[in-house]
C-alpha cells in the first residue's frame, strides 16, 4: 500500500512538470531501492516480540524450573514457576495479563529453595499433582525434602503424611520427569539427584514408594536433565543427561529398565549434560534427542540404522553455558525451532528445515545477552494459537521473568492435539504424529524436559503453505496407537485414549 501511494505521488509530481520520461527513470530507481529496503526490513525483522509487561507484579527474583499444568483444575493451563528462596508461582492468563493465582503458603513454600518442577496424575483421579524438587545445597544431603502437591479442593503435600516420612527425598537434585512405565496411567516421578541415588516415586494406596532400587535405576551420579517418551520402545523410555559421568538411556522392557546408552553411543562420558529435549529432527515420525552440554559440544542425536548419530552442525554444537533446550514451532510456519537458553551469554535460535538442516536465526528480543536464564517453558495460555515462551532467571542475582511470543504471518494456521489417558488426565509421554502431504511429524506430550522444566501437555503444529492433513496418530504410553481424522485448523482437539472421534 505504501509503495502504491508513493508511486502515484511521484507520477503526479512528474506530470505536473512535464517530465514523464524522467518519471519512468525515477520510478524505476525508486522501485529498486524500495525493494532493497523491504528485503533488509524482512531480514532484520524480529523473530520474537517482548510481552513481558503482561506479567503482573513481575519483581526481580531467583527462579529456576517452569512447568505447565492446570493448577486449580478449572480447565485452563498455568505456568508454574519455582522460587529459589522466593515463592512458587502459578501464573494464569486473566483479562490480558499473566497473574499469580496461588494464595496458599504451602504451595508458595518460599523457604525450601525449589529448583525443578513437573506435573502428572499420580493418584489416577484425572487431575495432575505437582512435584517440587527442592535443593538447598549443591550436592549430597539436603535439609528440606521435596513436595508433592495435590491442589484439589484443598492444597496439601502428600509427602507430609506420617506414612510417607520414611521415603522423603533428602538428596540435592536437579531435574524431574513423569513416567508412565507400565502404560496403565499410573505415573511415577523420576528424580535426577546430584551426589545421591536416583529416585522413582510411585503412589500406591496413598503411600509413596521409591521403586528405583527394585527397578535397578537407583544410580548415584551428577544428575542434571531428564526426558521420557517413545525414544526406542513402544512404551516410555527415559534419557538422563548427567554431569561427571555417563548419560543414561533407560529402555523400557515391560515396565522395567535397562541402560543402553553405551550400546547406542550416547553415553557422552566426557561432556557435562544440562538441558535436553525430544524432537523429530528429520520429520520422519520418530523422536530424536537434543542435548545441551555445559561449556561442551551440544548434540543432536538422530536415530538411524539401530544407533544414534550426532548430526548437529558446527554452529549448533558450539559450546556455551547452556541451561534449557526447547524444541517448538514458535512462528507457526510448520518448521520447528530449537531455542538454546544460556546463562550469562546470548541465547540462540535455530530453525529445523527439511533434510536435517538447521538455519540459525537472528535474535534481538529474547537474545538476553547477559541474562541469567535458568529454566524456560512454552504454552499457549492466552488461546491465540501462538506459543508463549516464559524464561525464568536467577542463580547469580535476582531478575524478573521474561515473556515472548513470535511474530507470525497474518494468515498463519495451526493445529493443537491434546491426548488424555484412560483417567482423562494429560497423557504425558505419549507421541502425536501429524501425517500430511509434506511431512510425517512426531511430537511428544512432554513428561519433563528442558532443564528443570516441563512444557504444556499439548502437541502444537504450525501448518505449512499448501499442506494437506491426512490424519493424526497418537502412540499411547501402553504401546497401542489410534488414528484420527481432523477437519478443522486453528483448533485444539482433545482425544481420549480408547475412544475414536
Amino acid at each position: 500500500m505504501i509503495k502504491k501511494a508513493l508511486k502515484n505521488c511521484l507520477k503526479k509530481v512528474a506530470s505536473s512538470i512535464g517530465v514523464l520520461r524522467e518519471y519512468k527513470l525515477v520510478l524505476a530507481l525508486f522501485t529498486f531501492y524500495l525493494s532493497i529496503a523491504e528485503n533488509n526490513l524482512a531480514a532484520n525483522a524480529q523473530f520474537f516480540q517482548n510481552i513481558t509487561e503482561k506479567i503482573e507484579n513481575n519483581v526481580p527474583r531467583l527462579s529456576y524450573g517452569v512447568a505447565v499444568t492446570d493448577f486449580n483444575n478449572d480447565g485452563k493451563m498455568e505456568f508454574i514457576v519455582t522460587g529459589f528462596r522466593y515463592p512458587n508461582l502459578a501464573l494464569s492468563y486473566e483479562d490480558g495479563s499473566y497473574t499469580n493465582i496461588n494464595s496458599s503458603e504451602l504451595f508458595a513454600d518460599e523457604n525450601r529453595s525449589s529448583i525443578g518442577v513437573v506435573a502428572c496424575d499420580v493418584d489416577q483421579d484425572g487431575f495432575e499433582e505437582i512435584y517440587f524438587l527442592n535443593t538447598d545445597t549443591y550436592s549430597g544431603t539436603k535439609k528440606y525434602s521435596d513436595r508433592l502437591i495435590d491442589a484439589g479442593k484443598t492444597i496439601y503435600d502428600i509427602f507430609s503424611f506420617k506414612k510417607n516420612q520414611s521415603n522423603l527425598n533428602l538428596t540435592a537434585g536437579r531435574s524431574v520427569a513423569c513416567v508412565d512405565r507400565r502404560g496403565d496411567g499410573n505415573y511415577g516421578i523420576y528424580v535426577s539427584n546430584y551426589g545421591g541415588p536416583t529416585r522413582f516415586y510411585e503412589l500406591k494406596n496413598d503411600i509413596i514408594q521409591d521403586v528405583a532400587p527394585l527397578l535397578g535405576i537407583n544410580s548415584t551420579t551428577g544428575g542434571r536433565a531428564v526426558v521420557a517418551g517413545h525414544i526406542l520402545s513402544d512404551k516410555v523410555d527415559i534419557f538422563a543427561a548427567n554431569e561427571r559421568g555417563p548419560n543414561f538411556l533407560l529402555i523400557n522392557e515391560d515396565g522395567t529398565y535397562t541402560d543402553k546408552a553405551l550400546e547406542y553411543g550416547i553415553d557422552d562420558t566426557l561432556q557435562n549434560g544440562r538441558g535436553t529435549a525430544l524432537s523429530d529432527i528429520s520429520y520422519n515420525g520418530s523422536l530424536d534427542l537434543i542435548i545441551g552440554n555445559w561449556n561442551g559440544f551440544h548434540r543432536i542425536y538422530t536415530h538411524a540404522n539401530n544407533t544414534f548419530v550426532d548430526t548437529a552442525p558446527l554452529n549448533f554444537r558450539q559450546p556455551s553455558k547452556i541451561r534449557t533446550v526447547i524444541s517448538a514451532d514458535f512462528d507457526n510456519d510448520g518448521f520447528d525451532e530449537i531455542f538454546l537458553n544460556n546463562i550469562g551469554q546470548p541465547n540462540k535460535l535455530f530453525r529445523i528445515l527439511d533434510n536435517n538442516k538447521l538455519e540459525q536465526l537472528e535474535l534481538t528480543n529474547a537474545l538476553e545477552k547477559t541474562g541469567l536464564g535458568t529454566g524456560a517453558a512454552v504454552a499457549d495460555l492466552n488461546g491465540d494459537g501462538i506459543l508463549e515462551l516464559l524464561i525464568a532467571h536467577g542463580e547469580s542475582a535476582p531478575e524478573p521473568l521474561s515473556l515472548f511470543s513470535a511474530n507470525v504471518k497474518d494468515d498463519f494456521q495451526y493445529l493443537r492435539i491434546e491426548p488424555r489417558n484412560i483417567f482423562n488426565a494429560p497423557a504425558r509421554g505419549a507421541t502425536v504424529i501429524l501425517k500430511t502431504n509434506l511431512r510425517t511429524h512426531a511430537k511428544t506430550i512432554d513428561a519433563g524436559s528442558g532443564y528443570l522444566c516441563q512444557m504444556e501437555p499439548v502437541a502444537h503444529f504450525g501448518i505449512r503453505e499448501n499442506e494437506e492433513i491426512e490424519y493424526v496418530r497418537i502412540n499411547w504410553t501402553d504401546g497401542h496407537h489410534s488414528k484420527y481424522k481432523v477437519e478443522k485448523l486453528n483448533y485444539q482437539y482433545i482425544f481420549n485414549q480408547g475412544k475414536t472421534n
